[in-house]
């Protein structure tokens, strides 16, 4: 199947890594341009000579998306190097597990600026162009943790259901001027955010990390971890062409573990 994403231009932000880095190999499979955005400029380097080992030329920004004027800049830098933004995928941001008895109002703060204001500063650096020359597509990778409220969550899934809102939202504002935005909430996926989850939990209930392992992997329908490469083609067909009627989606990608309809 041909996607329609020979020559687009594609801007991966926390591209360095996981699930983020798995969609610039996607995109570049598929003939698209990929720029990947990261703060850690070192783990930046070392993603982009792997790609070059693969054969994927990548264009790389390190930025602070936490911060709007660098977001800003890293919309210019990409869109210098590679040409007008067709694609951006928000990957970068992540709030730090935290059991509930460790929160404090700096934890639910820095929640918010780690995952929902990177995300929106990116959008807000992309979006305007796209608008402007009457296309784009943008998927914001997300978390099951704004749909099911965990223990060891709380505050990062808050900041996920306020970037669901967000991206059904801007759906809608900005569907006449042929942008499209999806979101995409990932359950459990084999990343290093996986091993920082159990951790806290295994601090919250005592039980060793292999432990909560081998629990999470036996309650899973599927009776597996998801991949970053299963979330990966799903983001790709989002912003792909064959996806052209697909905005304001909310979609799971957590194995039927959570048989809801909203």
């Amino acid at each position: 199947m041909d996607l329609g994403l020979q020559g687009k231009v594609v801007l991966v932000t926390g591209g360095s890594k996981g699930i983020g880095l798995a969609c610039a190999q996607r995109f570049a499979a598929e003939g698209a341009r990929v720029a990947i955005a990261s703060r850690d400029a070192a783990r930046l380097k070392q993603a982009a000579a792997a790609l070059q080992a693969e054969g994927v030329p990548v264009l790389t920004v390190a930025v602070d998306l936490c911060d709007a004027a660098q977001a800003a800049r890293m919309a210019r830098e990409v869109e210098a190097g590679l040409g007008p933004i067709d694609v951006l995928v928000n990957s970068a941001g992540a709030a730090k597990r935290t059991p509930p008895a460790e929160l404090t109002a700096a934890h639910w703060h820095a929640a918010m600026d780690a995952k929902y204001f990177t995300t929106i500063h990116a959008i807000d650096a992309v979006l305007p162009g796209m608008a402007r020359r009457g296309g784009g597509a943008i998927v914001n990778v997300v978390g099951m943790g704004g749909k099911l409220a965990t223990p060891v969550h709380l505050a990062g899934g808050a900041a996920n259901a306020a970037l669901m809102l967000a991206s059904a939202g801007l759906a809608h504002a900005f569907a006449a001027q042929g942008v499209r935005v999806n979101a995409v909430n990932p359950g459990i996926t084999a990343t290093g955010r996986m091993q920082e989850g159990l951790e806290a939990e295994a601090r919250l209930t005592g039980k060793p990390v292999a432990e909560l392992l081998a629990q999470r992997e036996r309650a899973l329908p599927l009776g597996r971890i998801c991949t970053p490469q299963e979330v990966a083609d799903v983001v790709v067909f989002l912003a792909s062409a064959r996806a052209g009627y697909v905005s304001g989606a909310v979609l799971s990608l957590d194995g039927a573990a959570t048989p809801t309809v909203v």
